[in-house]
C-alpha cells in the first residue's frame, strides 16, 4: 500500500515538473526583455528539475524490484534536487547580476531601478 503510494506521488510530480518546464519554455519565448526570460528560465530549471528528481526518488522507494538499491537511488535524487534547488538561483542571481553590471541588457519595461537609473528604460518599447 505505501510502496503504490509513494509511486504513485512520484509520478504525480515529475508530471508537475513536466507542467513546470512547459511553462518555462513559454515563458523563456514569449517574455520581452533578458530579466524575465531569465527568470521563466530559473522556473524550469528549479521547478522543472527539483519536481521531477524528487519523484524519481520517491518512484524508486517505492519500486521494490530495485531491491537493496532503490534507497541508494533515492537518496541520491533527493541531494541532487536539494543542490539544484539551493545552487539554481544563485546561478541566475550572478547571471543577472553580471548583465546589469556589464550593462548587456537594459531593464525594460522598468519601473524603478536602484542600482543604476540610467539603465532604466521606462515605458518598455520593442
Amino acid at each position: 500500500m505505501i510502496e503504490e503510494l509513494l509511486v504513485y506521488t512520484g509520478l504525480g510530480l515529475i508530471a508537475l515538473g513536466a507542467f513546470a518546464q512547459l511553462v518555462s519554455g513559454i515563458g523563456v519565448n514569449r517574455f520581452r526583455n533578458f530579466y524575465l526570460r531569465l527568470h521563466a528560465a530559473t522556473i524550469g530549471s528549479i521547478w522543472g528539475c527539483v519536481y521531477p528528481i524528487a519523484g524519481a526518488g520517491l518512484v524508486a522507494l517505492g519500486y521494490k524490484e530495485l531491491g537493496p538499491y532503490s534507497t541508494f537511488m533515492a537518496g541520491a535524487a533527493f541531494v541532487t534536487s536539494f543542490l539544484i534547488l539551493i545552487l539554481s538561483p544563485a546561478g541566475s542571481h550572478a547571471l543577472a547580476r553580471a548583465a546589469h553590471k556589464t550593462r548587456q541588457a537594459l531593464v525594460e519595461p522598468c519601473v524603478h531601478d536602484a542600482l543604476d537609473p540610467s539603465m532604466c528604460v521606462r515605458g518598455g518599447g520593442s
